[in-house]
């Protein structure tokens, strides 16, 4: 609950409380702002803040495992402990960070590559020839000595998508990077984040050996009542608002809001489908851009429409912007679909199709040529509405490519039902393919 705020004699024009109302919530939003303090992971936070401290401070070597499925807090757990750390003056002056990502980093040149740059030791590398990743690594760790005395500088890994670094050819990478905070070369720690829960499974006898096995498990036990709570909070004003009348009435329409029937549902199911905290940020901002002066609060109505637009389906909102002769080759698939029971089609049969449909036109307004009619394929295959059957269908030639329709139903005759202008002919072609 908000605790009662002493409401300020100073009152705002309404436009300038606005403008701060958004500004506080956009940066709240959309920025995702720390925490003071992770919450429910207090024990997660206080391990893995120990853990880092003891290479920072102590210059001891450790590797973790962060483990815990998308929307957990992973990231969120990290980044809290490194703001905690980092306000140790000493710690602040000597800790370096590399932070890997599997995703962008697919191989071992590239993280070397990476690691060089984040620790700015282009210029010591030079134009040296190394004959292996360790000699290399062991090179860029030696350069980190400090010239006082013979200890080199703390170094934090930070290997996210930690399982995708298992697929690098012979997980050199993790093995050297194990291998050096195994041994007391030089103070590192390693910490790995990873939404597998059987990431050790991954790795190699010689890599897991080196792995010191502390994980850190995330696993989301929020009930509904939380995530109501969490709602509120994320949409509520702090108690320092300027205006503190504004933000009392504000406070109070949230409060509010999350007790209506009608937004519990819409919450309800947002929450049995992800407790992803940025997915209900989304949600949230979706509702805050419908906030302006001339309408003051959020109503469950602007809830509802933000949740339709979180939910709405991507293929059926891209077949709405699709010229008439690409809805007519889809509708043309979907027909075929129906007539060989599902088996794939190539150009040349949807084509024959599509002209059975102009047979029974007199209208020249969708007789286009064969060129035309390729290219409209084309672009719904590089939309990923079509896609190839096989690998091996690269070698045919492209009229003869056999494709599967990668649109149901239900997406065909919702875009049918708000394609803008649609002419009524094409419309009963597509009723007819329905029954």
């Amino acid at each position: 609950m908000m605790s009662k705020r002493k409401v300020k004699d100073a009152h705002l024009p309404v436009g300038e409380c606005f403008t701060e109302l958004q500004r506080i919530l956009r940066e709240r939003l959309c920025h995702q702002q720390l925490p003071d303090k992770p919450v429910g992971l207090e024990a997660q936070h206080k391990n893995l803040l120990e853990l880092l401290k003891r290479t920072a401070v102590h210059g001891e070597s450790n590797s973790v495992l962060i483990v815990g499925p998308r929307g957990a807090g992973k990231t969120m757990l990290l980044k809290c402990v490194l703001r905690d750390l980092l306000e140790e003056k000493e710690v602040h002056k000597n800790l370096l960070q590399v932070h890997l990502n599997g995703l962008l980093q697919t191989d071992d040149r590239i993280a070397l590559k990476e690691i060089t740059r984040q620790l700015h030791l282009e210029n010591v590398v030079g134009d040296k020839v190394f004959g292996s990743f360790a000699e290399n690594l062991a090179f860029l760790l030696e350069a980190l000595k400090k010239g006082d005395r013979s200890s080199s500088l703390p170094v934090l890994f930070i290997l996210d998508e930690f399982d995708l670094f298992a697929h690098h050819k012979n997980q050199t990478l993790l093995y050297n990077l194990l291998d050096v905070s195994q041994s007391a070369q030089s103070p590192i720690a390693v910490v790995g984040i990873t939404c597998r829960l059987d990431v050790l499974e991954l790795l190699e006898k010689r890599v897991k050996s080196r792995f010191s096995h502390r994980q850190i498990h995330l696993l989301s036990s929020l009930a509904f009542e939380e995530y109501v709570e969490r709602v509120r909070t994320q949409l509520s004003l702090p108690d320092d608002f300027p205006d503190g009348k504004f933000a009392e009435d504000w406070n109070d329409s949230i409060k509010t809001l999350c007790e209506d029937k009608s937004v519990e549902d819409v919450l309800q199911r947002h929450f049995n489908s992800s407790k992803d905290f940025r997915s209900m940020q989304m949600l949230l901002m979706l509702c805050l851009s419908r906030v302006s002066v001339a309408k003051p609060a959020i109503k469950p109505a602007d809830l509802l429409e933000a949740s339709r637009l979180c939910f709405a389906d991507a293929k059926a909102n891209m077949l709405h912007g699709l010229s008439i002769l690409e809805l007519c080759l889809i509708i043309a698939m979907k027909h075929l679909n129906d007539v060989y029971e599902g088996e794939p089609f190539n150009l040349q049969m949807v084509h024959n199709e599509f002209k059975k449909f102009l047979q029974r036109k007199s209208n020249s307004m969708y007789k286009f040529e064969q060129p035309v009619i390729m290219k409209a394929f084309e672009h719904l295959q590089q939309l990923e509405l079509i896609r190839p059957a096989d690998s091996s269908a690269a070698k045919t030639q492209r009229e003869y490519q056999l494709m599967r329709l990668m649109v149901d139903n239900s997406q065909i005759m919702e875009a049918m039902q708000k394609y803008p202008q649609c002419p009524t002919d094409v419309k009963q072609w597509a009723m007819s393919a329905f029954g």
